[in-house]
């Protein structure tokens, strides 16, 4: 079966690109997530217009994507601090919700929390890189330092309840 893409797909092609696809996959998958339209005789006649709109919407996309991961690549660093024990393990896993909050917080815009990958699991002090990915074109990355919290010791001073009580 035919069909038009009306946004990127990874696998398939990018806006706008007329390819082969088998029904199921075209009903199941592309359609429900209004990702392509079957091509009929009517939507072939209409997809010049409809490219054009449709590289028109990605290419401002694209444009905002560019922006967005310019930003994320000027943080150079970003710094976190969490609660570890002597030898630099962390007592938690910092997580992609984490690590999405704080991007969020120092860029102002909204990053879903799937783009954000790490090469590995944060559980101990040091330093990671992190990855974002706005689109299947556009990625940025970004230095994750992690440092331990400095426990503040107190010193406990016990009164003597029984002091007086005799």
């Amino acid at each position: 079966m035919q069909v038009i893409l009306i946004e990127d797909v990874d696998t398939l092609g990018s806006n706008g690109d007329v390819v082969e696809v088998k029904d199921g996959y075209f009903r199941n998958y592309l359609r429900p997530r209004n990702k392509a339209i079957q091509a009929t005789k009517g939507s072939l006649a209409d997809l010049q217009r409809r490219i054009d709109r449709i590289r028109a919407k990605a290419e401002k996309k694209h444009q905002e994507d560019l922006a967005k991961a310019e930003k994320v690549n000027a943080l150079k660093l970003l710094v976190l601090e969490a609660n570890a024990g002597d030898t630099g393990k962390l007592y938690g896993t910092i997580t992609t919700k984490e690590l999405t909050r704080v991007l969020q917080e120092k860029t102002g815009f909204e990053i879903e929390r799937r783009n954000v990958n790490v090469d590995h699991p944060i559980n101990k002090v040091g330093e990671y890189t992190l990855f974002v990915k706005f689109s299947p074109k556009v990625s940025a990355q970004v230095k994750l330092q992690v440092n331990a919290i400095k426990a503040q010791h107190e010193e406990f001073v016990l009164e003597d309840a029984f002091a007086g009580e005799e």
